[in-house]
């Protein structure tokens, strides 16, 4: 599982979305930080990738955690505003989650200071 998250983190960054998501089920359900309405299906999760609001955009996976069939990644995430130039620089949590046949079915995301919730979704204490 872990090796094939660094591939999707790879694939990301290189600007490769479709490489990116060829681990996720077609019905994936994502679920962005924020509160924002989750997206079900591995083209909506592709169409996410795409930078919009930010014209460049990294996910450095910085540890893992397993947890069963579930992995925890603390990540490094860079991007720069389109236009305004502004640069986001944050650590988020993600959950993924896969199935018997390894595909990611589900991808929950956390901001920094849900790290908690982050452990709860994987099924980890603090």
């Amino acid at each position: 599982m872990i090796d094939a998250l660094r591939r999707v983190y790879n694939a990301f960054n290189r600007g490769d979305f479709d490489a990116a998501v060829a681990i996720a089920h077609p019905e994936i359900e994502f679920v962005p930080v924020g509160g924002q309405a989750s997206l079900s299906g591995a083209e909506a999760l592709r169409a996410w990738m795409e930078p919009d609001a930010f014209e460049e955009q990294r996910m450095e996976p910085l540890d893992f955690r397993v947890e069963g069939k579930k992995v925890l990644v603390r990540q490094h995430t860079q991007a720069r505003g389109a236009g305004s130039g502004i640069n986001l620089d944050l650590e988020f949590w993600a959950v993924f989650t896969f199935d018997d046949d390894l595909v990611v079915t589900r991808v929950e995301a956390y901001l920094p200071h849900q790290e908690s919730e982050a452990l709860e979704a994987v099924g980890l204490s603090e």
